[in-house]
This record gives structure tokens, C-alpha cells and sequence, in this order.
């Protein structure tokens, strides 16, 4: 994989990845919108992996910025020989009623810059003949469970689509779906998690690792956790009137 750029990199799943790449001997583009707290992470790694780490602040809901990673994904003088779609945020709100400016930073976040950066990677790395792109999704992607499941259905469907027209480039692409995990997601969001049960959450150590493993070897679409892959293959064969009954219930969430 060479170098990996990840987004959404000074916390969380994207924090997590930067460790265990570097820990493998990867070089690093870390993205994400906190300068101050991206510089302290590279730092670290530097001084513990021996691994060379750029930072690039971007906030991916500005058109402008979205296209600076992009232009850093296009170069071929450093190249990125792994893209991990990582940035992403909770909204603690229903649609209907909802501050419709925070759903549109979120679509721009979780939709559009994936859209965007995933192309200009996958055709910098077609041309090499080698790469791979891994989108986090989530195991939301299947319920209902308002516009955040959207976003990550989205994610997961378009991933599929890209790992098709890929086919046979040398690129592979991804979808990481984890169901619930410690993180500070959550917490950003302003979502009270006290409702779940301990045994419903995933080590993001352990998400990362099985979705590295995952990309390694060309999987489409990767699912961490036995009970999570049973959680998924129940929702896709549930009646969608039942699904969708179900997450009625539940507080806006995300995964």
C-alpha cells in the first residue's frame, strides 16, 4: 500500500487506522479539520513508527478544501497507495424539524467528499495498475434509522459499484460497515448510548484490524464481528416495513 491518506484522522476510527499503518511501516497523509490536533498525533507517530507524516487540514463539507485533497491524491510524485474514507459525524436531530444546514454539512461530509476523493484516487491508482480505497460505512447502511443510514447506504452501494468497475485495474475498494463502536462519535453527537448494552459495542482496535485484513485481500464488503455479520444478514432478509418499525422507536443514532 505504500502511503495511506486517511480522513477524519485526528480521532476515532480514522486515529486508530493511522496507528496500526503506521505500526505496519506506512507513510501517512493525515486529514481533518483540527490543524492543532493533527500535528500532536503526527508527532507521535512519527516518534514511534519511523514513519514520514503529512498533515492536511481540510475541512471536507468546503468544496475548495475537498478538492486540495484531491489534488494530493493526484500526485504522483508522493503517491497514496491506500484512501481511507473515514471523516463522518452523528447529527442528534430527526429530518422533519431539523436544521437543514447541518444535513447538508453532513451530506457534503459523508457523501459528496467520498464521491469526490474516491475518484481522484481511483483513477491515480488505476493508472499505476495498483491501490486501494476503503469507505467506511456502517451496519446502519441497512436500517432506517434517518439521514446518517442514508449516507452510510449510499456508501456501502457506491463502494460496490466501485469495486466492480475496478475489476481487474490492480484497485480494490472496500466497504468497512462496523456496527457500534467505542469511539468518540457518540459523544461528539451528543448521543446518550446508556440504552445499549456493553456487549453491543466494538474495540475500534479490532474494527481496524479486521478491515485492514479485509482490504488486504480485496473483500467488498467487510463487516467486523460475527455478531455484527448476523445483525446485518438478519436485516437484509427482515421485511422492511419491520425494520423500519424498529428504528421508528430508536433516537436518532449513528454507528
Amino acid at each position: 500500500m505504500g502511503r495511506a491518506l486517511i480522513t477524519g484522522a485526528s480521532a476515532g476510527l480514522g486515529l486508530e487506522f493511522a496507528w496500526q499503518l503506521a505500526a505496519g511501516g506506512h507513510d501517512l497523509v493525515l486529514v481533518a479539520r483540527d490543524a492543532e490536533r493533527l500535528e500532536h498525533h503526527a508527532a507521535q507517530l512519527r516518534a514511534a513508527g519511523g514513519v514520514d507524516v503529512e498533515v492536511l487540514p481540510a475541512d471536507l463539507a468546503d468544496r475548495a478544501q475537498v478538492e486540495r485533497v484531491a489534488e494530493r491524491l493526484r500526485d504522483d510524485v508522493a503517491p497514496v497507495g491506500l484512501l481511507v474514507n473515514n471523516a463522518g459525524f452523528g447529527l442528534r436531530q430527526r429530518f422533519v424539524g431539523g436544521d437543514l444546514a447541518a444535513e447538508e454539512r453532513a451530506l457534503d461530509v459523508m457523501v459528496r467528499a467520498v464521491l469526490v476523493l474516491s475518484h481522484a484516487a481511483a483513477g491515480a491508482m488505476a493508472d499505476r495498475g495498483r491501490g486501494a480505497i476503503c469507505n467506511v460505512a456502517s451496519v446502519a447502511a441497512l436500517t432506517a434509522s434517518g439521514t446518517y443510514a442514508a449516507h452510510k447506504a449510499w456508501v456501502r452501494t457506491f463502494t460496490e459499484t466501485l469495486a466492480a468497475q475496478l475489476a481487474g485495474s490492480g484497485v480494490t475498494a472496500t466497504a468497512l460497515c462496523p456496527g457500534y463502536t467505542h469511539t468518540e462519535f457518540h459523544e461528539r453527537a451528543g448521543l446518550r448510548m446508556s440504552w445499549l448494552p456493553e456487549v453491543g459495542f466494538l474495540d475500534a482496535e479490532r474494527v481496524v484490524a479486521a478491515g485492514l485484513r479485509d482490504v488486504s485481500r480485496g473483500v467488498v464488503i467487510s463487516t467486523p464481528s460475527l455478531r455484527y455479520k448476523a445483525a446485518s444478514a438478519a436485516l437484509r432478509v427482515l421485511p422492511r416495513s419491520l425494520v423500519r418499525r424498529i428504528d421508528h422507536r430508536r433516537p436518532p443514532r449513528g454507528a
